[in-house]
């Protein structure tokens, strides 16, 4: 496993993602610890796993990085910006423009062509329409949808439904992608092709922190982290 970092080595760049003693709880007679003081980076070009089993806040965790909801303790910073002192006007901006979520359940439109789908990736940014389209367009062949882009989602499989997640979350050209469970929905075939996926991605420069339950899956990550009861280690 690796070891959480507690400062910048000297030389590396600057981390997209920097974490440090970040924690969240939840009211209740006895107060929830769902994380537990993490701390680590994430940069450029990294494929950074995190494993653990259904309630051991990963979810938690994924949500803080994804400006979904605030930690109670500790700091975040993303690409430099200190996330406590952002509106949340602030926040919604930087959920459209330097976060790319892929989740388990897809959450496609699925009367809605999957051009139209990854074209939703756009909606806050302001592109022009016909700009829109093009990029849209180019995220689906990214992923090998090129064959695909007018076909209702409904139609697809669920493998190209999630391929479709993955071309929305890639096309306003994230710092990073956030990938919750991708191959929960999947079978073992379709899964393992999802994750192929994930790693070419990677390897053609995206950043990604993906979360998981199963250990095959987070063997990808050249960074590996596990977290139990809200512990990341």
């Amino acid at each position: 496993m690796s070891t959480a970092p507690t400062t910048e080595e000297a030389g590396e760049p600057a981390p997209i993602l920097q974490v440090r003693g970040l924690a969240r709880s939840y009211p209740a007679a006895v107060p929830v610890q769902a994380l537990r003081e993490a701390s680590f980076d994430v940069h450029a070009g990294d494929l950074v796993t995190i494993v653990g089993p259904s309630g051991s806040g990963k979810s938690t965790l994924l949500q803080l990085l994804g400006l979904l909801d605030r930690p109670t303790a500790g700091s975040y910073l993303l690409d430099g910006q200190d996330t406590a002192r952002l509106s949340e006007r602030e926040r919604c901006w930087y959920r459209a423009t330097s976060i790319g979520f892929v989740f388990q359940s897809f959450h496609l439109l699925d009367s809605r062509s999957a051009m139209d789908n990854v074209a939703l990736g756009l909606t806050y940014r302001g592109t022009r329409r016909r700009e829109t389209a093009e990029l849209a367009a180019q995220a689906l062949a990214r992923v090998g949808l090129d064959d695909k882009l007018h076909q209702p989602t409904k139609n697809l499989s669920g493998g190209e439904r999630q391929r479709v997640a993955i071309a929305r979350a890639l096309v306003g050209e994230p710092s990073v992608l956030l990938c919750d469970e991708p191959t929960g929905n999947l079978d073992s075939g379709t899964g393992a092709a999802t994750i192929r996926l994930v790693e070419e991605l990677n390897s053609q420069g995206s950043t990604v922190l993906l979360i998981t339950h199963d250990a095959e899956v987070a063997a990808i990550g050249n960074r590996r982290f596990r977290i139990i009861d809200g512990v990341l280690t």
